[in-house]
């Protein structure tokens, strides 16, 4: 099988809109209930790479999964904090894929300056609360039924992840586009490609 991580860009968004929207339409995984189109998506895609990665996972030719990064809070002391998220195809779960996709996001994300990920999951989700640990991520706290989705209310439990060490005085993180002109960043990008199996 022939795996290639790369940067989320146009083409991708149709891909991106039909992986994401059982995640919207079946579960409270996602907190959305109206599944954006592909038009949307290209719109998130654009919008989120200005400062943060936005990457695919390509099997074969197949998008099997992707990941990003957002802004965590609005404050400028909150800068060097980021909310991951990854999705996969449910053809190609149990293979790697997510955690792949984390390595190279965590990997660019470190080398952008960033320190802190936080990541949100809807509880129970055993599934994914394993891979976020199994990355390194250690439990924060939980928001006891924070939201009302498919006739009940869900808790959601927060982890973190420390992406690097604290600078004493930290430097504004790089953009997306400074890092990728970075002499290290195809070694950054395919950190997660060894990850993903057949």
């Amino acid at each position: 099988m022939t795996v290639d991580i790369r940067p989320a860009d146009d083409r991708d968004a149709a891909a991106i809109a039909a992986i994401y929207a059982p995640y919207v339409e079946s579960s409270a995984t996602s907190f959305e209930t109206e599944t954006p189109p592909a038009e949307e998506i290209l719109r998130r895609v654009r919008e989120t790479t200005v400062m943060y990665p936005w990457l695919v996972c390509v099997c074969d030719g197949v998008v099997a999964g992707y990941a990003y990064a957002t802004r965590h809070r609005v404050r400028a002391a909150y800068q060097w904090c980021v909310e991951p998220s990854v999705y996969v195809h449910e053809s190609f779960h149990r293979g790697g894929v997510g955690r792949g996709l984390y390595t190279s996001l965590f990997a660019i994300l470190a080398a952008q300056g960033f320190v802190n990920a936080y990541a949100g999951i809807t509880l129970p989700n055993a599934r994914i609360v394993a891979l976020h640990e199994s990355m390194g991520f250690l439990p924060v706290g939980i928001y006891r039924s924070i939201g009302y989705k498919m006739r009940e209310w869900h808790d959601v439990g927060w982890w973190h992840l420390l992406l690097r060490s604290h600078p004493a005085v930290p430097e504004a993180p790089l953009s997306f586009d400074q890092i990728r002109r970075d002499p290290a960043w195809e070694t950054l990008l395919s950190a997660g490609v060894s990850l993903v199996r057949s």
